[in-house]
């Protein structure tokens, strides 16, 4: 997989491990010491994931993230010493594709740019695809088979969120973040009343419980 990753991190050492190991995964890796240079990098490569840490010196992670989120969807990992669940959901809500706390290991993060990857190319075109299932992210549709199934706006959110990773379990707190802003109140089954209504639609054995986790849709 030939890809161009930029690595946006004042801690020379780290930024040299990750060039080092992503350069060994087949990945062509340009750094950035500061949110300034990386944002004139980005703009001028565009490449097709970022790599950013949160703690920049002048322009932290959040106002690089804010700003490359007003150009376009690029995927984005966030690097940080914050292991806070706060930290992490400010991440996820501001626009974060993935986040990673410090230290880490350089094999996972390897694995996660190759699956950041993956999902950038399955969603091109605006469009999430999955066995029969296509859903449009402009159009805001969603077809099985080439016919198009009606959803509702949270129906088509909570589907949204599941294509997005095919095989991996989404948890109930991680699908009610994608379907509802700050300050709306949540009901308890809410998450639950959607999947019933979504395996109506799309079929019994669309949408997988994995008991104590979440949901998953299976990569087909």
């Amino acid at each position: 997989m030939n890809a161009q990753v930029l690595c946006i991190e004042d801690d020379p050492d780290i930024a040299l491990a990750v060039r080092l190991v992503l350069r060994r995964a087949g990945l062509t890796v340009i750094h950035a010491a500061s949110g300034e240079d990386g944002l004139r990098m980005f703009q001028a490569e565009r490449p097709e994931v970022v790599l950013l840490d949160v703690g920049l010196p002048a322009m932290d992670g959040w106002r690089v993230l804010e700003r490359i989120r007003a150009q376009n969807d690029t995927p984005v990992m966030m690097l940080t010493a914050h292991a806070l669940a706060a930290d992490q959901f400010r991440g996820l809500h501001s626009g974060a594709d993935d986040y990673l706390v410090k230290p880490f290991s350089l094999e996972e993060l390897a694995a996660r740019i190759r699956a950041l990857l993956r999902r950038d190319i399955a969603r091109e075109d605006n469009v999430l695809r999955n066995g029969e299932l296509a859903l449009d992210t402009a159009a805001r549709t969603v077809t099985k088979a080439g016919a198009q199934v009606d959803l509702s706006a949270r129906e088509f959110a909570l589907l949204a969120a599941l294509l997005e990773r095919p095989g991996n379990a989404l948890s109930k707190a991680q699908l009610e973040e994608k379907l509802y802003g700050w300050g709306e109140e949540v009901e308890s089954n809410t998450v639950e009343v959607h999947v019933h209504n979504l395996r109506k639609k799309l079929g019994a054995d669309a949408i997988r419980t994995i008991r104590g986790v979440g949901y998953v849709i299976a990569k087909s």
